[in-house]
């Protein structure tokens, strides 16, 4: 396969991604969809689950997921409660600075998405994240990977890897997508 023949699927997290976040510029430049959500700041697992899966349904080309924030929680807890044929459309995930909704200072209206699904991820993964992010530490984004068996990536210090730190087009981001689609292909012929 070629980085043509998949849907791409934005996951944005809490809030939504505006305009000038990377994954809005990225879903123009990938032709993407996006994962819409009836209450964005009022984030209710239930129906957060309800449209990624209507959104993967719905996909006539297998999907890579491209996940931020409570997006990465929501891909997880998916992928432990879909069907294996749901499941199956999956190729890749993209997770980016998940959001530990465990943690102390988590906001209330994001307490909702604890526990975090630990369940190893039944599709190639990566998990991209940040030794500053205020949404969840260095520590405990590299657990989260190790649970969904994800490949983890460090960046440094660069934030929640969003509007707030920087990222409007975030061009350095597509070599992980890119390194994503190189697993995803490899998997694909190794089953075909």
């Amino acid at each position: 396969m070629t980085a043509k023949d998949y849907q791409y699927l934005i996951v944005p997290g809490w809030n939504g991604s505006p305009e000038n976040h990377w994954q809005s510029f990225w879903q123009v430049q990938l032709n993407a969809r996006r994962v819409e959500q009836q209450n964005w700041s009022l984030p209710e697992v239930s129906a957060w689950l309800s449209q990624l899966e209507y959104m993967i349904a719905s996909s006539t080309a297998p999907v890579i997921l491209i996940a931020h924030s409570l997006g990465c929680i929501t891909v997880a807890h998916w992928a432990m409660q879909a069907s294996r044929f749901l499941r199956s459309k999956i190729q890749g995930a993209l997770l980016v600075a998940p959001a530990d909704v465990e943690r102390a200072n988590c906001p209330e209206a994001l307490q909702g998405f604890a526990p975090i699904s630990l369940q190893a991820l039944p599709f190639p993964s990566i998990v991209v994240g940040s030794l500053n992010d205020p949404a969840a530490s260095a520590e405990r984004a590299a657990q989260l990977a190790q649970a969904w068996r994800s490949e983890y990536v460090q960046l440094g210090e660069v934030g929640h890897i969003n509007v707030a730190s920087g990222h409007h087009q975030w061009q350095e981001g597509f070599h992980y997508l890119q390194h994503l689609i190189d697993m995803a292909d490899k998997r694909f012929a190794s089953i075909a």
